[in-house]
């Protein structure tokens, strides 16, 4: 799993899930029109969470937003995708040995999910916080602000803490260019 680049990031991907099913490999854009951006990754501190964190979103995106690299041709599908996607990406970051940082995204999607499901905004600052603390603790009462009182601000706050502010700016505005 060592990928030394962003660059490397969306062939792993691809490939991944490709070489997982002949139904993802369908779904894969052509190679022009994938948009190979990486969204929350540039906020990690250890690259080594970075394949699966971008998995992961990706399976996200499946799910609420626009893909960066695959055109499903039904809902079901993207659905379906986006199922293992997630799962793809959790084992990627269970392979690193970090019990904390598997934790820390099994919370971020269940808190994604309320929040989705409530029409509450703050995704965007849950991934970018436990983007930026993955691994590292320190997310609860932040977290608890979204869940308990629709509240994103803390999250924001310990997002821009840890990765500073033009980097939260970018992955935040390049999550709300990908939702739908």
């Amino acid at each position: 799993m060592g990928i030394a680049s962003t660059d490397e990031l969306f062939p792993e991907i691809a490939g991944r899930a490709s070489s997982e099913s002949r139904l993802w490999g369908d779904a894969l854009r052509p190679m022009d029109e994938r948009e190979e951006v990486p969204v929350f990754s540039s906020l990690v501190s250890e690259r080594r969470f970075a394949l699966g964190l971008e998995t992961i979103y990706e399976g996200y995106l499946l799910h609420y937003g626009r893909s960066r690299l695959f055109d499903p041709p039904d809902e079901d599908i993207a659905l379906l995708l986006g199922d293992a996607l997630l799962a793809q990406g959790l084992v990627l970051v269970a392979a690193t040995g970090s019990v904390g940082a598997v934790s820390d995204l099994a919370k971020l999607l269940a808190l994604c999910t309320q929040a989705r499901a409530d029409r509450t905004d703050g995704d965007g600052a849950a991934w970018a916080a436990t983007a930026a603390l993955l691994g590292r603790d320190g997310l609860e009462e932040a977290r608890d602000e979204l869940r308990d009182r629709r509240d994103a601000g803390p999250l924001e706050r310990l997002a821009r803490s840890c990765a500073g502010d033009a980097a939260v700016d970018a992955a935040l505005a390049a999550h709300a260019a990908r939702l739908v």
